[in-house]
Order: C-alpha cells, then sequence, then structure tokens
C-alpha cells in the first residue's frame, strides 16, 4: 500500500523482512535451540541404586579412651569452636586416623608428624560422612582435611559407569587456588 508520498508502508516492510528472517536467525521468531531443552528428570529405580558407603570412621581405642575433659581442654587449646550433634572426637595422632595404608604410606613420605588442629578434628567428621564447615587460617591443612577423607570415600565406592557424574567434587574460587589444591591432592 502506497501512503501519499508514494512509498510503502514501513510496518508492512518491517513484517515481510521478518517473514523472510523467520528461523535463520536476525530475530525471526520461530523455535529457539536452548541447551538442555529436551532434558528430563530421571525416574530413578531406588530398588535397583547401589548403596553408596558414605562411613568409613572407626574410633582408635585411644581416641575412645580419652576423657570429655581432656578432649575440651585439646580443643579449648586449639581455639576449636563446634556446632551439631554427636560430634565425633578428635584424632591426635596420623594413626589414630584409621587411613588405609595406602594413604599412611604417602604421609609418611611427605615427612608429616602430627595432623593439623583442622584435621584431627575435621577427619573423624569427613570420614563418618557428615556434612562439616571448617573454617582455618593459611598453612592450616585445611585442603588435606577434605581431600584424605574424600580419596578413601572415592576408593571404597563401586567403579564409575560411563555416563556417572563424579563422586567427589571440589570446588574453588580461583583457577589459582584450583592449581594449589591439585597439586596438595596429587
Amino acid at each position: 500500500m502506497r501512503g501519499r508520498s508514494g512509498r510503502r508502508s514501513r510496518s508492512r516492510d518491517r513484517r515481510r523482512s521478518r517473514s523472510r528472517d523467520r528461523g535463520y536467525g536476525g530475530g525471526g521468531g520461530g523455535r529457539r535451540n536452548t541447551a538442555g531443552a529436551n532434558l528430563r528428570k530421571p525416574r530413578w529405580d531406588l530398588s535397583r541404586l547401589e548403596p553408596f558407603k558414605k562411613d568409613f570412621y572407626v574410633p582408635h581405642p585411644k581416641v575412645s579412651n580419652r576423657s570429655v575433659y581432656e578432649i575440651e581442654d585439646w580443643r579449648r587449646s586449639k581455639e576449636i569452636s563446634l556446632k551439631g550433634k554427636s560430634i565425633p572426637e578428635p584424632v591426635l595422632s596420623f594413626d589414630e586416623a584409621g587411613f588405609p595404608d595406602y594413604v599412611m604410606s604417602e604421609i609418611r613420605k611427605m615427612g608429616f608428624k602430627t595432623p593439623t588442629p583442622i584435621q584431627s578434628q575435621g577427619w573423624p567428621i569427613a570420614l563418618s560422612g557428615r556434612d562439616m564447615v571448617g573454617i582455618a587460617s593459611t598453612g592450616s591443612g585445611k585442603t588435606l582435611s577434605y581431600i584424605l577423607p574424600a580419596i578413601v570415600h572415592i576408593n571404597n565406592q563401586p567403579r564409575l559407569q560411563r555416563g556417572d557424574g563424579p563422586v567427589a567434587l571440589v570446588l574453588a574460587p580461583t583457577r589459582e587456588l584450583a592449581q594449589q589444591i591439585q597439586q596438595v591432592a596429587t
């Protein structure tokens, strides 16, 4: 349709250009390919899922025989504060942690003498399969406090099948920290 000046209506021109672009980019309506648009929630057959073992901690006799006063005194001297129910007592030596031989041989190779406070308290919690938030200063041994229990957990699960997800996942806020964690884990 032409107006008084002999030109076509602008709205009609826009409609025509949209119809030509449809499906080929350029903002033309149509269906968009969105990543994951066809994903469906899995229907788990709980009777076929293999059990996932989480509790690997067996208190060493030395740990079990410590008095409540001795444990509280140690925690106070290390400035450890805890919140939660039935928190396991700390381990004061590597032997008390109950790590398998393949972990203990690496600890001995590295020349570590005793666990740091966060390791002493964190290992029994993590090896028990419980959730934990540990806050400690740089250089306090935080990485080994969760990596060693993670290694034990990983090695005690059934072998992964193609398409299975990770058994353990470590998240780090920076690339540099991720590289440090990888170095400690290796």
